[in-house]
């Protein structure tokens, strides 16, 4: 069996100790740039993987961070996964990804099997509104973040960073959009009751029809669960409707994805006989004969942006302060799903309640 090559070893070969190579495996200072490239120059000579379980019980860090999404269907997380991965890799950290099915249960054992493995720390995509494991988390001190989806919790909110997209003002967007293009009757398929992006999206998405003094009718706001599947069904509930919505927000691309099949396997025309708007602006609602008008975020920044704050925290102890928020903007993408936006695109002046200027001149409703 061929004898692992250890740090002693390419010390003895560079005639330096085993601390001076330890500093240049690890890019410290406090050493000379000829001696740390002839101790690389040795390691790369002899293949050297470190030991990263010594290495673990010395710093007492794995180097390695749990990722918990709700599913992997949903293709947001893909590519939100992707920015969190990058970045991780970067700082020399690994991930181990958990998917929970939107199951608390599932999501505890998860927190239990990362924690078994030595995690240095957790990235939640999954928190719902009450979510007990996380206010557990929190509630101990253990290193987590939250993206994307947060609990409302006070000790949450008092020791969890959280890092997100404005979803009040991405959901005021979205509406104010096919209010300015005319349209009256306007339905949204919300996503999960227990998910705070669902309930700050259509909150936005309400505050615009209270801006713009447009009717709210309860049979125009359904439930989904941000799955293809309760798209599809929300849209066509509205189409059996005597009176259906002209417009659909639906507050997810995959949802509208689900709308838009509905829509036309009912022949109904889009935009002209049915507008549809969607929000994450994931990947495939750029394509030619989808080309779907949504409220994009930066997904790749947000997971990038986790992955550092949490790892300072790891690295940095408690001295830095908790329960720091990060708020990205939403944009407002406008493609043919709603037609073309009306010529000038400004907002009356008399509708600005107190919003955040944005990409169409829309202010958020306080």
């Amino acid at each position: 069996m061929k004898k692992r090559i250890t740090i002693k070893d390419i010390a003895r070969m560079a005639n330096v100790s085993h601390t001076t190579v330890s500093r240049a495996l690890n890019n410290k200072s406090r050493i000379r740039t000829e001696t740390k490239e002839r101790i690389l120059s040795i390691a790369r000579e002899l293949n050297y993987q470190p030991d990263f379980i010594a290495r673990s019980l010395v710093m007492r860090r794995t180097k390695t961070l749990g990722l918990v999404i709700t599913t992997i269907a949903n293709p947001f997380y893909t590519e939100l996964a992707q920015g969190i991965e990058t970045t991780a890799r970067g700082l020399g950290y690994n991930i181990i990804l958990c998917s929970t099915q939107n199951d608390l249960l599932n999501e505890k054992q998860y927190i239990d099997m990362l924690r078994s493995k030595g995690v240095d720390g957790i990235i939640f995509t999954s928190a719902q509104l009450g979510d007990p494991n996380i206010c557990a988390l929190a509630e101990e001190g253990f290193p987590i973040i939250l993206v994307n989806r947060r609990t409302y919790h006070p000790v949450v909110k008092e020791r969890v960073d959280y890092v997100g997209v404005d979803n009040t003002l991405g959901g005021f967007l979205a509406v104010e959009h096919l209010v300015r293009l005319g349209h009256k009757r306007i339905g949204m398929i919300g996503g999960s009751s227990e998910s705070s992006v669902g309930f700050e999206r259509l909150e936005g998405g309400k505050r615009a029809f209270e801006t713009y003094q447009i009717e709210k009718r309860d049979e125009y706001f359904v439930e989904g669960d941000f799955l293809k599947e309760s798209g599809y069904q929300g849209a066509r509930r509205f189409l059996k409707m005597a009176e259906p919505p002209t417009a659909i927000f639906a507050t997810n691309d995959y949802m509208a994805l689900g709308a838009y099949q509905a829509i036309l396997e009912e022949g109904v025309k889009i935009p002209e006989e049915m507008a549809l708007v969607g929000f994450n602006d994931i990947e495939f609602t750029s394509m030619k004969g989808i080309e779907l008008t949504t409220i994009g975020q930066k997904k790749f920044e947000m997971g990038a942006l986790a992955v550092k704050m949490l790892v300072e925290r790891v690295e940095g102890g408690e001295m830095k302060p908790l329960g720091k928020e990060v708020l990205l903007k939403p944009e407002l993408i406008i493609r043919r799903t709603c037609g073309f936006h009306l010529k000038g695109y400004q907002i009356d002046s008399r509708k600005r309640h107190g919003v955040n200027h944005i990409i169409s001149e829309a202010r958020h409703p306080k």
